[in-house]
């Protein structure tokens, strides 16, 4: 694992990105949001275009933040679940203004949105 992120930050928006900074952390947030408790294959299935590498590196370093939670059970195969710890709960209620946000801008633009396959 890197180094740990620790600042010195600019401010608390510096502090925070350290924390979701990257395309695929806050969309891991949004579907252990929407969905719970998730096992690494479907947190890939929902997140289509996420490589495996990226996944594991990305739910380490929030897992090292203590913003996800990872259950390892001993059975074979091995069975591994996430879900948000109370601070993921906190950060994705901060970010839900910005999410708002986002909605507005897809409809002001006139973007098209992923429909994942259920």
């Amino acid at each position: 694992m890197g180094a740990k992120r620790s600042g010195p930050y600019f401010c608390g928006i510096d502090a925070a990105m350290d924390v979701v900074g990257g395309k695929w952390k806050v969309l891991i947030l949004w579907e252990l949001a929407n969905h719970g408790v998730r096992r690494f294959g479907e947190l890939r299935k929902g997140l289509p275009g996420v490589s495996e590498k990226m996944l594991i590196q990305q739910l380490r370093e929030l897992e090292e933040d203590g913003i996800v939670d990872r259950e390892i059970y001993g059975e074979v195969p091995p069975k591994v679940e996430y879900r948000l710890t109370e601070l993921g709960i906190a950060l994705n209620a901060a970010l839900e203004p910005l999410g708002a946000w986002g909605r507005d801008r897809i409809d002001r633009i006139g973007a098209g949105r992923v429909h994942l396959p259920r």
